[in-house]
């Protein structure tokens, strides 16, 4: 089975909060693998993995429904739902991240284009000198 890690390791590894993880384990995205016999939640690598890949979804606005569904398609694990048409569906979900980037990459070159301005405002001589 690997190495079995406890909640904190899993915060820790991933970046996420305790909370969130439990969370996710409560609306039924990881399930850990095991518990200890003091009852302690006990997961591993590829639970790592599903936490990681739901992390990459979050910030794409998936919303739960989405998640589990594309989880059941890439990661499916016992009791995932049966997904009719997975390859359109996948489709759609490469659609949606791909709006996304778009997206974000407009945000960030605006965030960018302000930042040198006001580095221009804090540095007036930075602009003449180039």
């Amino acid at each position: 089975m690997g190495e079995q890690m406890q909640i904190g390791e899993v915060a820790e590894r991933t970046g996420l909060s305790l909370r969130t993880i439990r969370y996710y384990e409560e609306v039924g995205l990881v399930v850990p693998s095991a518990r200890s016999q003091g009852g302690f939640r006990l997961y591993t690598d590829p639970d790592v993995d599903r936490l990681e890949l739901i992390k990459r979804m979050k910030p794409l606005g998936f919303q739960l429904e989405e998640m589990r569904d594309l989880l059941a398609i890439l990661d499916p694990a016992p009791g995932s739902p049966e997904i009719e048409d997975p390859a359109a569906r996948l489709a759609e979900f490469g659609e949606t991240a791909e709006r996304a980037c778009v997206e974000l990459r407009a945000k960030l070159a605006i965030a960018e284009e302000f930042a040198a301005l006001l580095r221009s405002h804090n540095n007036p001589t930075e602009e003449t000198s180039r």
